[in-house]
């Protein structure tokens, strides 16, 4: 009995043994990947750039939106809204044949000036009409 138990023994020892280098091996494979990125990143174009002191490569600005743009996108959100009362943000860009950003600053200015009204928060929010 005391053979099967100890050979029963060895054989869980040998497992965990394998079990633990596996994983060491595992360790050790993504700490050198992670070393290898970091380097990468330390030499690579940016760190170059950084290093002959030139600035960072910025996104091109993007152009201001004319008040008659937004003032236009105003009343088409609001004839968006009037079709389709308590319908979220999303619905109504695809009404209007824009995106939901766009329609950021519009929306803001019908709700400061009482022809929309909002209920919900963030994703949630549904827009109402107030009023011709």
């Amino acid at each position: 009995m005391t053979t099967s138990t100890e050979s029963l023994e060895r054989k869980i020892e040998n497992a965990v043994e394998q079990l633990l280098r596996e994983h060491l091996a595992a360790c050790e494979a993504a700490a050198a990947a992670a070393v290898r990125e970091g380097f990468r990143r330390a030499t690579g174009p940016a760190a170059e750039r950084r290093r002959r002191g030139q600035p960072a490569r910025r996104r091109a600005a993007s152009e201001r939106r004319s008040r008659e743009e937004v003032a236009e996108l105003e009343e088409r959100l609001y004839e968006a809204v009037r079709a389709h009362p308590g319908e979220t943000m999303t619905v109504l860009a695809e009404a209007v044949g824009s995106t939901p950003r766009q329609l950021n600053r519009p929306a803001t200015l019908l709700r400061r000036a009482g022809r929309v009204r909002s209920v919900g928060q963030r994703q949630y929010t549904r827009y109402f009409p107030m009023g011709d």
